[in-house]
């Protein structure tokens, strides 16, 4: 998505995604991505609608992908 992941934040072939996955602790990129989705989700019928709805999804696949990446149990 356009958006979300625009170019001006990749550098050096990591985009802010994985700069923050790479940077900062575990609970702290998981609060991250749990808050952006209720963020997204919580103002979609008011402010942008289906936009807000596919950024709050593009949340969640990086959330998935990353915890599948750290071998997170599935409790």
């Amino acid at each position: 998505m356009k958006g979300i992941r625009p170019d001006y934040y990749r550098r050096n072939g990591l985009d802010l995604f994985d700069f923050f996955e790479l940077m900062m602790p575990k609970p702290w990129v998981i609060g991250f991505y749990v808050l952006n989705i209720i963020k997204y989700v919580v103002r979609f019928p008011k402010k942008n609608g289906r936009e807000d709805l596919l950024k709050a999804q593009t949340y969640l696949s990086r959330l998935i992908e990353f915890v599948g990446k750290k071998g997170e149990k599935n409790d």
